[in-house]
């Protein structure tokens, strides 16, 4: 990435020191706390989608017609249901978090495109960051000697470019690396527009997938004269200790430090005693911040997660002791009082140092 001046100088310098005096704390799961309120189609599709939706008859306030389902697509809550997001955002701020994650991680053109909403994908974005812009200030307004800070997020997207979805078929893609760039560019407009303070590419399970995303982040930067810090976080997809695209947490740093991040983690599909020794892996390299938030343990047969806030704090607390965090918080199953009993655990606990390479002389 180009050494270009920061978007908010003031709130950049304010998120490096505060990375340098203690562990900052990542709000928890959404899509958990969006299962607690039981929505229905009609609940999904609020005023401005649905008006006598019936399963097959729509009449619809948008301008486009919608006569697929939108249950289960979380991002579209940001416009139907800004209410809920808010009051989960709040949520996790009030349990301790530093940084809110904004609920964007399907808010692509590609990912919406389930749902044939591909046309309102900016919009999702700058509302999505907006929205969470409007929670950190209304808390930092009442600790403003503690400043809170808005993750735009970038999430992997439906597809993958690395793999073929078709086991016949092993050299065909179903998304090409320009097609993810394209819609990487738009969505990371929108955050930006709506107030993100940093921009995260997470849940990596496809390396290729990742730089196609850097690649539009950076593009964007160019376009708009400014940069934010950049946040990578990877996923170990199963006990193998790798990603979906076959790579160890070693080599998934090694490929991602071109782009210079703020900090490079895991998170999600395992619990946090299962990704300490790729974590400890990634601490005793990078030279950048390391973040996880895993999470709270595996799913049980009927797909819920039965870590306890106490349990997980108790293995999170274990890995700040040993030197490993500098951001850490939760993922799938986690929720506020998780993420307070892991606030309470590091607090206190210094921040790992980032390894310093030394600098070859140019002969």
């Amino acid at each position: 990435m180009k050494h270009l001046p920061w978007h908010n100088p003031t709130r950049t310098a304010a998120l490096l020191a505060a990375l340098q005096r203690r562990i900052l704390i990542i709000d928890g799961a959404m899509g958990t706390m969006i299962q607690g309120y039981h929505l229905d189609e009609d609940g999904y599709r609020g005023q401005r989608f649905s008006q006598g939706y019936d399963g097959r008859h729509v009449h619809v306030h948008d301008h486009k017609h919608h006569v697929c389902d939108l249950k289960g697509n979380n991002d579209l809550l940001i416009l139907t249901q800004p209410d809920i997001i808010r009051s989960v955002h709040t949520q996790y701020l009030e349990a301790g978090a530093d940084l809110l994650e904004t609920n964007t991680f399907n808010a692509t053109s590609i990912s919406q495109a389930d749902y044939h909403l591909e046309h309102i994908v900016y919009e999702l974005n700058k509302e999505g960051a907006r929205l969470a812009r409007e929670c950190c200030d209304t808390i930092e307004a009442k600790t403003p000697d503690k400043p809170r800070f808005v993750i735009g997020v970038l999430g992997p997207t439906s597809r993958t470019a690395s793999i073929s979805p078709d086991v016949n078929d092993p050299g065909y893609r179903n998304v090409k690396f320009a097609e993810l760039g394209e819609a990487y560019r738009e969505a990371t407009r929108g955050l930006i527009d709506g107030g993100a303070d940093i921009i995260m590419v997470e849940t990596i399970f496809d390396t290729l997938n990742a730089k196609a995303a850097l690649f539009a982040v950076d593009e964007v930067f160019e376009e708009r004269g400014v940069r934010l810090p950049v946040m990578i976080s990877g996923t170990i997809t199963d006990r193998s200790g790798r990603t979906l695209s076959g790579q160890t947490a070693e080599a998934f740093l090694y490929a991602m430090r071109h782009a210079r991040p703020l900090s490079i983690g895991l998170n999600c599909a395992l619990g946090a005693k299962d990704l300490r020794p790729h974590v400890e892996t990634l601490s005793s390299l990078a030279d950048c911040y390391v973040s996880t938030h895993p999470n709270a343990g595996l799913p049980n047969a009927f797909g819920d997660y039965d870590e306890t806030p106490e349990e997980m704090a108790t293995t999170i607390r274990e890995f700040a002791e040993a030197g490993f965090l500098n951001l850490v918080g939760g993922c799938c199953g986690t929720s506020p009082a998780h993420i307070q009993a892991i606030a309470e655990a590091v607090a206190g606990i210094k921040p790992r140092v980032p390894v310093v390479y030394p600098v070859e002389n140019a002969a």
